[in-house]
Order: structure tokens, then sequence, then C-alpha cells
């Protein structure tokens, strides 16, 4: 068992850990027993009734979070002509072609997120190995591969995250930062899960949300009530 410092002790002691709390006492709970000297990360942990073995009850998407979630991502675009300059336009930190394909053969990756063309995903699946080890590879599920990089640039620039079931039947995402007031965490942390609510696949039977929980980067986890979102 993993040994937790006094902090944490004292941060647990402010939750409640046999209660589940409503969204808004959830985050305001996990603020208070924030206790990092740096600026945590608020995180969300949903357990889903599906089989992640099998293909049909796979829940993957992206959600666009109303107030963002604190960290301002580099937006790498592989795009050429008219549809480069687009990106540039639109916010992209680093636009190209087979120029970045080249940079990245080369190592390197000071980029959060990839958006591509369609035109260019012939040259860009070359980098199948060293982008998807990094779950850096463009995919038109997550809205990135696309001919409207402008929406897809600002849509990342506002805040949009992409969730993914893991192969414990979970899903893990940032909601925020501590820092943000309760009631922005609150509005982020429904915009998720009513996201994933509408992701249900529809091989997926019986209870689809189990449970929920919120934390900060540091701090302990406070269970969710989940019953305003079934």
């Amino acid at each position: 068992m993993p040994k937790h410092g006094k902090k944490y002790a004292e941060a647990v002691k402010l939750v409640d850990q046999e209660a589940q709390y409503e969204p808004l006492e959830a985050v305001t709970a996990v603020k208070k027993a924030a206790s990092a000297k740096f600026d945590e990360t608020v995180e969300v942990a949903v357990r889903l009734g599906v089989d992640p073995r099998k293909q049909d009850q796979a829940v993957r998407g992206v959600v666009v979070l109303p107030h963002g979630t604190g960290k301002t991502k580099r937006v790498l675009v592989f795009a050429k002509g008219d549809k480069a300059k687009e990106a540039e336009a639109a916010g992209a930190d680093f636009v190209g072609d087979q120029d970045m394909i080249n940079k990245i053969q080369q190592g390197w990756f000071d980029f959060d997120v990839c958006v591509a063309t369609p035109d260019m995903m012939s040259e860009v699946g070359k980098l199948g190995r060293l982008l998807g080890g990094k779950g850096l590879m463009p995919n038109p599920k997550a809205g990135t591969v696309t001919f409207d990089v402008t929406k897809a640039v600002q849509e990342i620039k506002a805040g949009k995250i992409e969730y993914r079931l893991d192969k414990a039947g979970q899903i893990h995402a940032p909601i925020g930062k501590v820092s943000f007031g309760e009631q922005q965490l609150a509005d982020n942390l429904r915009e998720l899960v009513n996201a994933l609510v509408r992701s249900k696949p529809a091989a997926a039977k019986g209870v689809y949300l189990k449970s929920a929980a919120v934390s900060s980067t540091m701090g302990p986890s406070v269970k969710l009530s989940l019953q305003s979102f079934r």
C-alpha cells in the first residue's frame, strides 16, 4: 500500500468517504482538500457498465469543456496551401507538411495535439508508430482529421478534450484546475458526464454509469452522485 504524508491525511478528514456528493458539492470538497503548492489539475474518473473487450461497447469521443482545462495546448496542423494559411490564422502553433513530418522523424515532439487534413493522412500515416505510441495520431473520431482546420484548432484551444475507455472499463479526464471557481468546475464536470451519457453504446446493457469520483492531483478522491445524470 502506498504511504501518504501528513497533508494528505489531513485532507482526507475533510471528505466524507462514505457520502456521494452532488457535482457542485464534490468540486467544492476537492478544492478544500487540495493542499499542494502548485495549481493542481482536477480530474474525474468514471466507471462504466460496459465490456472494454468488446468493440461494440467501446466508448470514445470528444467534448468541449465550457470553461476549458486551464492548460493551453500546443497544436500542430499538417496541411498545405490555403488550408495551411487557414490553420495559421486560426491560431495553430505549428503548421507544415513534409517539413513537420521530417522534424518528428528526427525526434521533435514539442506539441500536444495533431490535426491533419484528409489529403495529408497518406504521409502522416507513416508516423503511425511515433505518434500512435504517444496518443498523438490524428483521428477522424476525435475530430482531428478534417478539412475544417479552423474549427478544429479553435475547439482545441477553447478546451476540447478526448475521452476513451481504458482496459479497466473506466474513463479518466481533466476538468480544470483547483484555481477554477466551483461553478466552473461543476459546469465542466456536467458537460463531460453528459457527453459520456450521449456516447452510450447501443450494445451496453444494465446500469451504464456505475460510479464516479473527482480528485485533484495530490488530493483524496470525492465520490460523485450520478443520480442526476441517469
